[in-house]
């Protein structure tokens, strides 16, 4: 089985029309065994359900999507699972493993005013969620905008094995584990910063261990991204638990992820900082193709 995901800087991209790019993920028993980005190559959302059609893709994750092209995808025969935000590689393992929240979980947030309402809380694979674990997939998620970088690997496909740890110590991931290396466009914006300047400097075959300030990384944490919310203005928000990831939707109605931080019997906090925000991360970076 094939899933795709609109992708763009190592998360969901929110407007299925203008995808550019889209990361195919090959799945056996449940598990994904290697994954690949395509090029839309301008195509317009009329014709992208055919692309997709095309790679043999069975199951698209997605942000937005207008109604012209769910009808689209349905005669193509391809599951629709829209609604989706954050990173892609996390998306998708939520989805395989039926962690996604519906996006009847989206609460209308309208910059903490009145009028809230949290949707049912349905369980199967449908999107709005995150799953609790962490897929950092070379931590391409929550890159933001990304400056020039220059080398001789920018725009081209590189295949890299890593490893990635904390200053203790600890691992948060490995494309060794998974056996599989991370396939990116170097320079493209679909990794985090400094990933993507060693990268662009490496030749194949070189090893180089890099530590990351958090600039180079997620940034800093916002404060202002830690909010509190009555209960009572969130219907069914008195089902979520601390700990919880779930979406919320901006004034726009565009779903963002955020994280439960605490709750007592009338007020719930939540946290929208990325979960490696503030983070100083280390790397073991393998360049095994250049293509």
């Amino acid at each position: 089985m094939k899933i795709a995901a609109t992708y763009d800087n190592g998360n969901i991209f929110q407007h299925f029309g203008k995808t550019e790019f889209f990361k195919v993920y090959e799945v056996e028993d449940n598990k994904v065994i290697s994954s690949e980005v395509i090029s839309s190559n301008g195509t317009g959302h009329g014709a992208l359900a055919g692309l997709l059609a095309e790679q043999g893709i069975s199951v698209l994750i997605c942000g937005g999507i207008g109604g012209g092209a769910q009808s689209a995808l349905a005669e193509a025969g391809i599951e629709l699972c829209s609604g989706a935000q954050g990173d892609a590689d996390t998306a998708v393992d939520a989805y395989l493993k039926g962690e996604l929240v519906s996006t009847g979980v989206n609460c209308d947030h309208h910059h903490h005013e009145d009028g809230h309402s949290c949707g049912s809380h349905e369980d199967g694979h449908s999107c709005g969620g995150h799953e609790d674990g962490h897929s950092c997939g070379g931590c391409g998620g929550g890159c933001g905008s990304q400056p020039s970088i220059t080398g001789p690997n920018v725009g081209k496909t590189c295949r890299t094995h890593y490893r990635g740890t904390f200053n203790d110590g600890t691992q948060f991931d490995s494309s060794y584990d998974r056996g599989e290396p991370l396939e990116f466009i170097c320079g493209a914006g679909q990794m985090i910063k400094g990933f993507d300047a060693a990268v662009a400097n490496m030749e194949v075959g070189q090893v180089m261990d890099v530590h990351l300030m958090p600039e180079e990384a997620y940034g800093m944490p916002n404060p202002d991204a830690i909010f509190t919310l009555e209960i009572e203005q969130l219907p069914g928000a008195e089902d979520l638990t601390v700990g919880q990831q779930v979406y919320l939707s901006n004034q726009y109605g565009q779903p963002f992820p955020v994280k439960v931080n605490a709750k007592d019997e009338k007020t719930i906090t939540f946290d929208a900082n990325h979960e490696m925000a503030g983070k100083e991360l280390n790397f073991r970076i393998e360049l095994v193709e250049v293509k």
